[in-house]
Order: C-alpha cells, then sequence, then structure tokens
C-alpha cells in the first residue's frame, strides 16, 4: 500500500489518514522535525539529545523503532552499552522509559494552527 500512494518513507499511520481522509502522507523525516520543535519545550537538554539520537533511528529504520521493547537496545546503542550512563543523563528507568514513551504523541499530533 506505501508503494501505491508513494509513501515508502511514510509511517502506516499516514497510509490510512491519506486512504481514508485523503490526506497528503509526512515522511518520517517530516514527522520527526515536527517532533522535535514541540520535544525542545518539553523535554531537557540530555532528554533532547536521545530523543534526537531515537528520532534519528525512526527516520532511518522506521516505526518499530518506538516500540517499548527498543528502549534497552536503544540506550545501549546511544550509550555505548553503559546503561549507567543513560541513567546518569536521563534518571531512573521508570522516568527514562515516560520520556521515552510521551515524546512519541509528538510525532502524531496535528500541529498547531497559528492565526486563528
Amino acid at each position: 500500500m506505501q508503494r501505491i500512494i508513494d509513501a515508502e518513507n511514510s509511517d502506516l499511520f499516514d497510509v490510512l489518514a491519506h486512504v481514508a481522509y485523503a490526506m497528503a502522507p509526512l515522511t518520517r523525516e517530516e514527522r520527526a522535525a515536527r517532533a522535535k520543535v514541540e520535544i525542545s519545550t518539553h523535554f531537557n537538554s540530555k532528554q533532547q539529545a536521545f530523543l534526537d539520537f531515537v528520532l534519528a533511528q525512526y527516520v532511518r529504520v522506521g516505526v518499530e523503532e518506538l516500540s517499548q521493547d527498543k528502549l534497552s537496545p536503544l540506550l545501549r546503542l546511544k550509550y555505548h552499552g553503559a546503561i549507567a550512563d543513560a541513567v546518569a543523563d536521563l534518571g531512573q528507568p521508570e522516568e527514562i522509559g515516560k520520556v521515552f514513551v510521551g515524546f512519541q504523541r509528538y510525532l502524531y499530533q496535528p500541529p498547531i494552527q497559528s492565526g486563528l
């Protein structure tokens, strides 16, 4: 389906929105760029650095990188296997989990319309 509508670099969400509502699909890169604006206002600099890394993986690989079971491998990759460094930068595991799950809403929320 993604190939049919020329949306191979988009999420299934965008494909379905295109089919159901004739919305132009966003690429993962466009979706990540929009999310970065919100991330910069809701997360501290160390969290932003980690989330930028996660977004780069998401753009490169796909939405499966946002799965909860990918959190530990992403932390190991970003921090070169040093989970203690991740905890020092990002907080306790519960907090890291909240950051990882919490930022994802910014990927799929509609952009804020100005001047309305």
